[in-house]
């Protein structure tokens, strides 16, 4: 391969296919160990954290910045930015299933609604409260902080770990190569908030009677609390649509992934060259990934062979990796530098939590509020498999429609990337006071659109409506 076609591809010289494999080999190791850790050990139950994360501190120990023991490349600071272009791949390629559960009427349409202008309060306050703390309290506190640092708390409570790599990189090309540090740390803090402040309202929820499918926090199940699925609650991640004589499945979703992947970063260098520069790979990935779906589903059989369970699996396995190499990598110098604007950040980040949950679920949600407060809880603070932990451990069937609802408002999706895409640009061009007044307005138009639609129930005290 010449240099020219290695620079456009962005390939290093130092990184080989040995290099490669060793550095995943030590993420793999340590990602078995946490859970080891997990399976074990019954703090960590109880507080229910994820192995990639306690692999990641594990990393982050023994990694360059502290004993500095590990035969890391160099070049595992990289991955968390190709491992998230797969990622928001996956997210584009599997499209989506406008299908509803079997409701019918006017009621099914409301709840549709009123859900998705929740999902959009929650997603808004994100940038409203931590732009206006950055520009009135940080920036006047410690003058020399980027203005970028105002989307530092969305990136990472919000976005997670995926995303926060993902405006980190754009940052770091537009010159400000500390955020993608800030942003893993700000995703572990919004992690662990997720899990702290969802077992705390959960257990809350349960002594107030607000829960219409669990009673008891102890009614928990032993597979959760491990992370371990025994043999009689495991369930099939997909149905076998090759045949292994000629192609495996897993090779098949995944040579539909990494092609489209890739395909992706092909077309955003040339957009960047001759049309457009400044988009991320990751956004160029997911819409490349939707338009693919759209088309094939449209003119080609391919999706009677597609699982969306594979490809699921698939996403998860690189936001395990993305987890470990994101927090094994932080810089803490940085982190220390920033500890004081960091502190403010994190705590304008658990407040847009906290009010997402208490008033505005039982405002805007019908039918299973609570429940359905805790998936976009889990949501809000990083990392979408926690979403379906705090679900499960109040709605342990998925009776909620929770699920449902989320697959046919795919809205936000589209909001989200724009979002993740092109604000990073906007901070830095000084543009951040029009970005807090075009939130505020959304989020006013989501409670608008909610009361007029009739999805709004404002009813004191807090009840559980099923």
């Amino acid at each position: 391969m010449d240099a020219a076609m290695k620079e456009f591809l962005g390939v290093g010289e130092s990184l080989t296919f040995y290099s490669l494999i060793v550095d995943f080999a030590i993420a793999s190791l340590f990602l078995l160990i946490g859970q080891w850790i997990r399976a074990k050990v019954r703090i960590v139950q109880k507080f229910f954290l994820p192995a990639s994360i306690l692999a990641g501190f594990m990393g982050l120990f023994l990694g360059q910045h502290f004993l500095n023991v590990l035969p890391f490349s160099g070049a595992q600071s990289q991955y968390t930015t190709y491992l998230i272009v797969i990622v928001f791949t996956i997210v584009g390629v599997d499209g989506f299933d406008l299908q509803k559960r079997g409701e019918t009427g006017g009621q099914v349409l409301r709840d549709l609604i009123g859900f998705q202008c929740y999902r959009g309060v929650a997603f808004f306050l994100q940038f409203i409260i931590p732009f206006v703390a950055t520009f009135l309290i940080i920036q006047k506190i410690w003058p020399d902080v980027s203005s970028g640092f105002a989307i530092i708390c969305a990136a990472g409570f919000q976005g997670g770990p995926g995303t926060a790599a993902a405006v980190g990189s754009t940052f770091a090309e537009l010159g400000w190569t500390e955020a993608t540090d800030l942003g893993i740390t700000s995703a572990t803090i919004g992690i662990l908030t997720g899990i702290f402040g969802g077992l705390a309202y959960i257990k809350w929820a349960t002594k107030k009677g607000i829960t219409n499918f669990v009673k008891d926090f102890n009614q928990i199940d032993e597979d959760t609390r491990r992370g371990i699925i025994s043999k009689a609650n495991r369930e099939s991640i997909g149905d076998d649509t090759m045949s292994v004589v000629s192609l495996d499945t897993l090779s098949f979703h995944l040579g539909i992934i990494l092609v489209v992947a890739i395909a992706g970063c092909f077309l955003n260098k040339f957009l960047g060259a001759y049309v457009l520069a400044g988009i991320p790979d990751f956004t160029v990935a997911y819409l490349l990934g939707l338009v693919f779906s759209i088309v094939a589903k449209k003119f080609t059989h391919l999706y009677d062979y597609y699982e969306s369970g594979i490809t699921n699996k698939i996403s998860c396995t690189c936001t395990d990796y993305l987890v470990f190499f994101g927090i094994a990598t932080i810089n803490p110098q940085v982190v220390i530098k920033y500890a004081g604007p960091l502190v403010i950040m994190a705590i304008t980040g658990i407040l847009c939590c906290v009010v997402v949950v208490v008033p505005f679920a039982n405002l805007m949600i019908r039918h299973n509020w609570f429940e359905k407060s805790m998936f976009v809880f889990g949501y809000c603070t990083g990392v979408f498999a926690n979403s379906f932990i705090l679900l499960r451990m109040c709605d342990p069937k998925y009776e909620s429609g929770c699920v449902e609802d989320i697959a046919a408002t795919p809205l936000m999706s589209f909001v989200e990337v724009f979002c993740w895409a092109f604000m990073p640009g906007a901070l830095l061009a000084g543009q951040g006071w029009w970005i807090v007044a075009i939130c505020t307005a959304a989020t006013i138009a989501c409670i608008v659109v909610s009361i007029l639609v009739g999805s709004w129930y404002p009813k004191l005290p807090l009840v559980r409506r099923d």
